[in-house]
């Protein structure tokens, strides 16, 4: 009787526990998150844009936990977004010259890909496009979760 009440407990604890680390890689990067930018200064950015698009919500490997939504524009210095992000560590932005909608696709090309930058909001961003970088070199911008190798929205700029 004493051995299955210690293996119960023992279970309950574990259990505990990983609802306790899963709530933490959920909820950390909400609490340390930076102020969004406004939609002023998203709406400003958009002023001198070259390309936009949008993150829908149901790509082929979003889901309820993984997903982005809104608009994006690429000027000479920034991409900027408007629109909201499901929360998560380690968000990338980055450009592709072929559509990637799914974690085989990323990985496939992730090679030819360009990484921008990182996200660190959930609601509006805008991410500075360093001078090396030539957006017209690509056709789609990706929201990639890098510690977890999770792919989140990605949205086609031009054909």
């Amino acid at each position: 009787m004493k051995v299955s009440r210690l293996l119960l407990l023992a279970a309950s604890h574990c259990l505990c526990l990983l609802i306790g680390f899963a709530a933490g890689i959920y909820l950390l990067p909400i609490l340390t998150a930076p102020d969004a930018p406004s939609v002023s200064v998203i709406e400003d950015s958009r002023k001198s844009q070259r390309f936009h698009g949008e993150f829908i919500r149901d790509r082929k490997d979003s889901d309820q936990l993984h997903w982005g939504e809104g608009e994006f524009s690429i000027n000479r210095d920034s991409i900027s977004f408007s629109g909201k992000l499901a929360p998560g560590p380690d968000y990338k932005l980055y450009l592709s010259p072929v559509f990637i909608e799914t974690e085989a696709d990323f990985n496939q090309h992730k090679s030819e890909m360009m990484r921008v930058g990182d996200i660190k909001t959930f609601d509006n961003f805008i991410i500075p496009l360093p001078a090396t970088i030539d957006p017209a070199k690509y056709n789609t911008v990706i929201i990639w979760c890098e510690a977890f190798g999770q792919f989140i929205t990605s949205g086609t700029y031009q054909p």
